[in-house]
């Protein structure tokens, strides 16, 4: 009975030894794929959102800019 549980033992051993390994390879594999995602990405030449948002709030206001002029020529008009 005793050497059937040495071989329970080592069993259990080598499964938990297996799993650290897959685990270790699983993390490897995130790393590499994620270095891959961000140097694809930055290949990309993406805005971040904080520059979207900076380049659509200059739009906005050149908008509004725009609309200001248009009414004073307009008013500039109707006086000429």
């Amino acid at each position: 009975m005793q050497s059937r549980n040495k071989i329970f033992d080592d069993l259990s051993q080598l499964m938990t030894n297996a799993m650290g390994v897959a685990q270790g390879a699983r993390t490897e594999a995130e790393t590499a794929m994620k270095s891959l995602m961000d140097r694809w990405l930055a290949d990309r030449d993406f805005v971040t959102r904080e520059e979207f948002e900076a380049v659509r709030a200059m739009a906005q206001k050149a908008r509004e800019e725009n609309e200001a002029l248009r009414a004073r020529l307009d008013a500039m008009d109707k006086q000429g």
